[in-house]
């Protein structure tokens, strides 16, 4: 469908899709998850930004998408509403785990995954206890780094994490990201102090990420 870079990684396929509107890439996600529950295809990890765009998760409320009209893709993941841009890593996962029920054992792979990624790069980030995604936490507050989001059929998995690179912003200022009232949203770069690119945090994410689905995937 796409023009892709294929690096294989036993047993995972990386494909690199670059810039891709988000109901295209989702219409994607489902053909390559049929394949995959089907043995018609090998697990494989997404790796794209999109253009501006909100997503709702299924538990996301009336009151909390944009108050000013701006469109909003209801989708059939998990979670509540967020927002995609350019400047942001996204990640699709879709592999069909070795322990179909332990949903909660892949998020935590996911999250460890980008932690140990955002370490490599030089900065410190952590688990929120039963909030779902990658925090930084200190004495400026609790700051949402990446969100994670997933749905399971048959044991495969789809959706994934989105990494907030060097994104604009602004655009988190009409919602509340994942539903939380309390806490902020950050970039990489913003944290560093320094302009980072999507393009030089890539490589970091992928190799961690492939570590991680190696241990969960069939």
């Amino acid at each position: 469908m796409y023009s892709s870079l294929r690096v294989k990684s036993n047993p995972t396929v990386v494909e690199h899709l670059g810039l891709v509107e988000y109901q295209a890439a989702w219409d994607y996600q489902r053909e390559v998850q049929a394949n995959v529950i089907e043995n018609r295809g090998s697990n494989t990890l997404i790796l794209l930004e999109h253009p501006s765009v909100y997503t709702a998760g299924r538990r996301t409320q009336t009151h909390e998408r944009p108050l000013d009209g701006t469109p909003v893709i209801d989708v059939d993941r998990g979670g509540k509403i967020t927002w995609h841009g350019e400047g942001q890593l996204v990640g699709y996962p879709i592999i069909k785990l070795s322990n179909p029920n332990d949903v909660v054992g892949f998020v935590r792979e996911i999250e460890s995954a980008l932690i140990e990624a955002c370490a490599e790069i030089g900065l410190k980030s952590e688990r929120y206890c039963e909030r779902s995604g990658v925090w930084i936490r200190d004495e400026k507050g609790d700051r949402k780094l990446a969100a994670i989001g997933i749905r399971v059929a048959k044991g495969v998995t789809m959706h994934g994490f989105a990494l907030n690179v060097d994104p604009d912003m602004t655009a988190f200022d009409r919602i509340s990201a994942c539903g939380f009232t309390d806490t902020g949203v950050t970039s990489i770069s913003k944290e560093l102090g320094s302009k980072i690119s999507v393009a030089e945090v890539l490589p970091v994410v992928e190799a961690k990420i492939l570590i991680a689905l190696d241990r969960i995937s069939k």
